[in-house]
């Protein structure tokens, strides 16, 4: 029997309504790269990964997501930026925890179909 290790993402789907204003979102506000727009689904690229925003096709999948934290090196600069372009933060960027070479700081927020997003940023400690 061959030995099966998932280890990389190929794609993550958010369910989202309104695809015109899902788009607007992630590629205005966000600015993610947007690949393409199909009936029901746009994806965006995220360093290799697609995000596909998609409208449910069965009740049982009408849900919100589980909770995409982007990587960003500056969390203070990056949530002013997406403030200025009107994403409502949760609260502003929080110390989550201080690792041995490294502090985890996090903001949250959500688009507006109320999936939850957060950044995540590891800034080195001296």
């Amino acid at each position: 029997m061959s030995t099966v290790n998932l280890s990389q993402i190929g794609q993550i789907a958010v369910n989202i309504h309104d695809i015109d204003q899902a788009v607007e979102f992630y590629r205005d506000k966000l600015g993610m790269k947007h690949l393409f727009t199909i009936p029901k689904m746009a994806f965006f690229d995220c360093s290799g990964i697609n995000l596909m925003l998609a409208t449910p096709e069965k009740p049982e999948f009408d849900h919100q997501s589980s909770i995409i934290y982007f990587n960003v090196a500056d969390i203070e600069e990056t949530f002013q930026t997406l403030s200025e372009r009107g994403v409502k933060f949760e609260e502003g960027p929080l110390l989550v925890a201080r690792m041995d070479t490294y502090d985890l700081w996090m903001a949250f927020f959500r688009d507006p179909e109320n999936n939850p997003l957060a950044l995540m940023s590891k800034p080195q400690r001296a």
